[in-house]
């Protein structure tokens, strides 16, 4: 029976000669096993602590020879085993808690002199050098003949690129790195994320660059990603929306949409108030949602947007007269901020007060209104803007709704005095 863990062996005899032990652990493969002591020539079970230094081990016997065990912190990967003969005691860390909780059962056993047939034990051995490594970090696969098959990711990954392998799916194994920090899964042929990597707690940086992706789950939006998330690069894929709770993901600080076929970007945009990097180079906006004024950029990129011209007087009319009473309740929830939610009202009108629209006059309108675009310099938001168009205009349409009539005609005097079409 092995465990891969960090060791500290302290001897509990440095206080008398006023000595402190190092505080920190090695790397180390601790087994028990079977092992005939030369003395006695009799087998016994021994623990054995085999480190890079040295492969050969340290053994020492468990019969009779258990002091005490500490296991405050077992859910953690770490325990204390105190020896009685040498006076040491044994710290483990870094260690799988399920693993740890294991081992210490068969070292129960074995200073119990418990009968130990039903595990595992086999005669103790020196390990092989890459046993011992320190836990990697980093991984970088660029080649389908690197990829492995047979065997696992190591557990302590926390960068992880895996690009030119020509996956189809995203490796179930990749997501039980529970310490990954950076996933770069670029140029692959990754057609759908699984929602599980949203079980990635310490993710902050997913790049599906030059992928097959066609859509963005409302599952990954709602995850711990929502929590961890900071880069995410979805760039040269085949995305044409993304779902209304993507601004939910609201610790993004750079995101990459560039060469997609997004017709439009999430309505409420402005509610990523951590996003200082945007670019969305290349795909099909033909107008910014409303929202868009409320972003604090550093960089934008939108070069290559078929943008429309913008002119007061197109406009879309979705106000009927009278008013429904529907939209006029549901305007009042929002206006007056009434709290609500699916316990106190049906799920379909949760989602349409969601996207509710701010009118010139500083109300909301849900389903009924006016729609036109406004022409809107992009500098407004983004403290560096690249060039929207061959031209080297960097305005860019907006929309626009209002909640009546009379706002938009308001509106439309307004433009008019100010001499635009």
């Amino acid at each position: 029976m092995k465990l891969q863990c960090d060791v500290e062996v302290v001897s509990r005899m440095l206080p008398t000669f006023g000595m402190k032990s190092r505080g920190k652990g090695t790397r180390a493969v601790i087994s028990i096993g079977k092992h005939l002591d030369k003395t006695s020539q009799r087998s016994g079970i021994y623990m054995m602590i085999c480190t890079a230094k040295d492969r050969t081990g340290s053994k020492y016997k468990l019969k009779d020879n258990i002091e005490k065990f500490f296991t405050w912190f077992v859910e953690e990967g770490k325990a204390t085993v105190r020896l009685k003969e040498p006076a040491v005691d044994i710290c483990l860390s870094k260690a799988d808690a399920n693993s740890l909780k294991n081992f210490l059962s068969a070292a129960r056993l074995a200073d119990r002199g418990s009968d130990t047939s039903s595990l595992p034990l086999s005669t103790l051995t020196p390990v092989r050098a890459r046993d011992v490594e320190q836990p990697k970090k980093k991984l970088t696969i660029v080649s389908k003949k690197d990829y492995p098959l047979t065997s696992n990711f190591p557990y302590s990954l926390e960068q992880l690129q895996v690009s030119y392998c020509k996956l189809s799916r995203v490796d179930m194994r990749m997501l039980s790195l529970k310490a990954l920090r950076k996933l770069d899964l670029s140029n692959n042929h990754i057609k759908k994320l699984p929602a599980t990597i949203g079980d990635l707690g310490c993710l902050s940086e997913l790049v599906l660059h030059n992928n097959h992706l066609e859509s963005f789950s409302e599952a990954l939006c709602l995850s711990t990603l929502q929590r961890t998330l900071q880069l995410l690069d979805l760039s040269q894929n085949r995305l044409r929306t993304l779902p209304a709770q993507f601004c939910q993901l609201k610790e993004l600080v750079n995101l990459k949409l560039d060469d997609n076929e997004l017709v439009c970007l999430p309505f409420h945009v402005g509610r990523l108030s951590r996003l200082r990097f945007l670019s969305a180079a290349h795909n099909q906006l033909a107008v910014l949602p409303t929202d868009f004024r409320r972003l604090s950029l550093e960089n934008l990129d939108l070069f290559g947007n078929p943008f429309v011209q913008p002119n007061p007087l197109d406009h879309t009319m979705k106000l009927t007269f009278p008013v429904p009473l529907q939209e006029l309740a549901s305007r009042a929830v929002v206006n007056l901020r009434l709290p609500y939610g699916a316990h106190l009202i049906p799920a379909h009108l949760c989602r349409d007060l969601e996207v509710a629209k701010t009118c010139d006059c500083g109300r909301v309108c849900i389903s009924f209104y006016i729609k036109t675009a406004v022409s809107m310099n992009l500098h407004q938001v983004s403290h560096t803007v690249v060039l929207v168009d061959d031209m080297g205009g960097t305005d860019a349409p907006v929309q626009q709704h209002f909640c009546s009539l009379s706002c938009y005609s308001e509106f439309l005097d307004h433009s008019l005095q100010r001499g635009i079409r």
